[in-house]
Formats: C-alpha cells, sequence, structure tokens
C-alpha cells in the first residue's frame, strides 16, 4: 500500500503533528469562543447548532473535490495556501459585527479545514515504514487532540477575561502554523507526483464500496456519531445551566474528554501494532464506540460538573482507540493514491453525521430539559453499537473468508514461479 521504503522521516512527522495541534487549537478556539458568545448572550440552542453547522457543513459538501485536491494537487503547495487563507479570515472574523457575516465567515473557515485535514492525513503513511505507522498516527492524533483539549480551555478564560476579539486574532495566529509546515515538511504528495502514478497505473480506479469492511467501518463511525452527536450542542446548557458551572469550568470539563482521546491514541496504539488482523481491528473500535456512549449515559446522572472529568476521561479514551484502529485500517487498505480521498470522505461521513446530531440536538432543547437529553443520547448510542453488531460480524467474517480464499492461490502462483 506504499509506505516510505526509506527509514521513517520523524522530523517531518513532528512537524505535520505540531502544524495540525496548533492549527487545532485555533479551531476549537475560534469555535467555543462563539458559543460561549452566544450562550451568554441569551441565544437557544437553534442558535449554538446553527454556528456547528456552519463549521461542519464545508467538510461534508466539498469532500469528493477536497479529497481529489489532496492526491492531485502539490501538498505543499495545499498547506500554505490554506493557512494563510484560513488566517485572513480568522482576522476577518474578529471585526465582523453582522451575525449573517459571522456565520459565512465561519463557513470557511471550515472549507479550509476541509482541505488540510486531508492532506495531512494523507502525508502521514508516506513520511514512515509500515512497523511505525501505529506510533506516527498515534503522534499526529495526539497532536490534534491536545489542540482541541487547549483550544475549549483557552476560550473559557479568555472570553471571560477579553470578549471574543483576543481569541479570534490568537487562531488567526495559529493557522500560520500550517504555513510553516507547508514550507519545511520535505514529504510531498500530488503535483508531479499524482499524475507519474496515474500515468503507469493498470489497476481500475479505488471505490470505498469495494470494500466491505472499510465500508462497515465508515458506515459504524457515522451512525454512533449521529446517535450520540447532540451532546455537542446539549453540553453547554448542561454544564453551565443544569449544573451551574462558570464557562472556565466548562472549558476544563470538555478538555478532560480530549484528554482521554490523547491517553487513549498511545494506549492502543501498542495494542494495534499486534493485530493484524484488520477483522479484528474493526471489532476492538466497535467495542470502543459502546464505551463512549455508556460514558455519555451515566453522565446525564452526575449532580456535579466536577463529576464529569473522570467519566468523559474514560469515555475519551475509547473514543482516542477508535480513531487509531480507524486510521490504521484505512491506511493499510486504502492505495496511497487514493487516501487524500478515503480520509476526506471518511471524514464528511463523521461531520455529516455530527450535523444530524446538532441540529437534533437544538431542536430537541426546545422541547426537553439538557439532562434528559443528554440520557437519551447516551441510550441511543448504546443501541446503534448494538445493532451494528451483526453487520460488522458478517463484514469480518467475509473478510477472512476471502483472505482464506486467496492463500491456497497464492501458494499455488508460488509454487508453478518456482
Amino acid at each position: 500500500m506504499s509506505f516510505a521504503a526509506v527509514p521513517s522521516r520523524w522530523s517531518d512527522v513532528w512537524l505535520a503533528a505540531t502544524a495540525r495541534g496548533i492549527s487545532s487549537c485555533g479551531n476549537f478556539l475560534v469555535t467555543s469562543a462563539l458559543t460561549l458568545a452566544l450562550q451568554s448572550a441569551g441565544a437557544g440552542g437553534l442558535a449554538v447548532s446553527g454556528l456547528l453547522l456552519a463549521a461542519t457543513l464545508p467538510l461534508v459538501v466539498l469532500a469528493p473535490l477536497t479529497g481529489r485536491l489532496a492526491d492531485r494537487v502539490d501538498s505543499r503547495v495545499l498547506l500554505i495556501a490554506t493557512g494563510a487563507g484560513q488566517g485572513a479570515t480568522c482576522l476577518a472574523l474578529a471585526y465582523a459585527q453582522a451575525p449573517a457575516l459571522v456565520i459565512a465567515l465561519v463557513a470557511l473557515l471550515a472549507t479550509g479545514l476541509a482541505v488540510s485535514q486531508p492532506v495531512i492525513s494523507a502525508l502521514v503513511p508516506v513520511m514512515v515504514r509500515t512497523e511505525d505507522l501505529p506510533r506516527a498516527g498515534a503522534l499526529n492524533q495526539t497532536a490534534g487532540t491536545l489542540g482541541a483539549l487547549a483550544g475549549p480551555a483557552l476560550a473559557g478564560l479568555l472570553v471571560g477575561q477579553f470578549g471574543t476579539r483576543v481569541p479570534l486574532l490568537l487562531g488567526a495566529l495559529s493557522y500560520l502554523s500550517l504555513v510553516v509546515a507547508g514550507l519545511l515538511v520535505r514529504t510531498r504528495r500530488g503535483g508531479r507526483r499524482a499524475t507519474a502514478a496515474t500515468a503507469t497505473a493498470v489497476a481500475p480506479p479505488w471505490r470505498f464500496r469495494r470494500d466491505p469492511l472499510l465500508t462497515v467501518m465508515v458506515g459504524s463511525v457515522a451512525a454512533v456519531i449521529g446517535a450520540v452527536g447532540a451532546v455537542n450542542v446539549i453540553e453547554v446548557f448542561f454544564i453551565r445551566e443544569t449544573l451551574g458551572s462558570s464557562a472556565t469550568v466548562y472549558g476544563l470539563v470538555t478538555g478532560s474528554w480530549t484528554l482521554g482521546i490523547v491517553l487513549g491514541a498511545w494506549l492502543f496504539a501498542r495494542v494495534a501494532r499486534r493485530l493484524a488482523d484488520d477483522g479484528a481491528l474493526l471489532g476492538a473500535g466497535l467495542v470502543l464506540l459502546g464505551g463512549c456512549g455508556l460514558a455519555v449515559l451515566v453522565s446525564a446522572a452526575v449532580p456535579s460538573a466536577w463529576l464529569l472529568v473522570p467519566i468523559w476521561l474514560l469515555g475519551g479514551v475509547g473514543n482516542g482507540g477508535d480513531n487509531v484502529f480507524n486510521n490504521l485500517l484505512l491506511a493499510r487498505r486504502v492505495p496511497e493514491a487514493a487516501r487524500g480521498r478515503a480520509f476526506a470522505v471518511f471524514g464528511a461521513a463523521a461531520q455529516g453525521a455530527a450535523m444530524g446530531g446538532y441540529l437534533v440536538g437544538g431542536l430537541l432543547l426546545e422541547v426537553a430539559g439538557p439532562r434528559m437529553l443528554v440520557a437519551g443520547c447516551g441510550v441511543a448510542g448504546l443501541l446503534v453499537v448494538a445493532a451494528l453488531a451483526w453487520p460488522v460480524r458478517r463484514a469480518v467474517r467475509a473478510e477472512r473468508a476471502a483472505a482464506a480464499m486467496a492463500s491456497p492461490a497464492a501458494a499455488a502462483v508460488t509454487a508453478g514461479a518456482a
């Protein structure tokens, strides 16, 4: 599947991970600051869900285009152009006043994210050898997760002290990290490399639907996110109003799930190196998704926001492990020339499911209390995981049957050649 044939370029991995971490911090800093500003101004759940939809819709709608861009255009050009464009957009957002203009600029920021995500995700497998991929993937995910951890916490602190303009200006600076990475990372994809690969290719174009294991994996992740995604809208009202906590506490508590993702990434990266069976990776990922749903359900019973910290920490560990397994499955099973599209499609499925959760969460907050809705999200997540057990099992059986049939054929070909 075309991993690095030379020794792994860890300097490139660190540069890409650092850029992803800083820009991720900027993304979450901007989104969290605007969410807190809306809630403090007395806006309801529909306003918050509208903001989150604007920050998500481009990742879904533009996935076919941005995935092809990531595979066909020089990764250096894309990173530099995206980072500069996002920085300028966020700078304009810091001084925007009209609500319609704010929504439009948030959507434009998300457009840049729709480009940079598949570019970086597809670059990492090219930087390292096969055996180093779980560690490199965990490092890349950890950087992004630490950025997501720092963003809401910084937003809670800065919005309370300075309002929204200061965090938005810091967000604009954070996107310059993508420009620096584009200039310094030696590993590159796309451009002339993509043209040469296309000219020498003899196999038919790769398609997701031709791989049942990946199809079930993407569907499982999207289904669980869709079931529990409303929590992302509900949590600010649950923590601040139902549990009576401050904006700072909100940032710290929501960061506990993100910290769990970091711990889970490194814990399960070691497990992933020992799992050569792709079916085992898929089954283990479904179990971890069930743990995430259980954590959401248990969190609905807490009397204090601080008790959410250990519960969401454990939920984040399962989330981080599932992310490692999913990224490893994609890197193993997708040809190098199509990885940009694959990561874009996977991201679009997850973000599209999250959009459905945002919309449902905003609507349900108009008719029910936050605590009841959090419990409902947890129950929905567990029911979806239970329903997915059979499709996952069937896909794993089909994969192993195909491998068993291919092994004798491969042995016969080898014997004939000898």
